[in-house]
């Protein structure tokens, strides 16, 4: 479905005069950058920032860690039956 160039231009100009005649955004002090790095607000956000992070940490360590189980524990059924094997072969080959 294409547009006509008339709706094309009409829509370019609004959003050029809407994007010319934006008033700017009026943020507090805690939003804008606090002037004092040591107010309250600021070190709990930054606190609940590495609060979420370690938790993101634990939950990937958990999955790298399960990951390495299952592969360490395919590695030992792999060298079990091997074994298992080799042991049957030495038994067929003294008889």
């Amino acid at each position: 479905m294409k547009l006509s160039r008339s709706v094309r231009m009409a829509g370019a100009m609004a959003l050029l005069l809407g994007a010319l005649g934006a008033a700017p955004a009026l943020a507090c002090s805690t939003c804008y950058g606090a002037v004092d790095s040591g107010s309250p607000l600021v070190s709990g956000a930054r606190l609940g920032v590495f609060l979420l992070l370690a938790v993101t940490a634990a939950v990937l360590g958990g999955f790298a860690k399960f990951f390495l189980y299952l592969r360490n524990r395919a590695r030992q059924s792999e060298t079990d039956q091997i074994a298992s094997e080799w042991s049957q072969f030495q038994r067929s080959s003294s008889t």
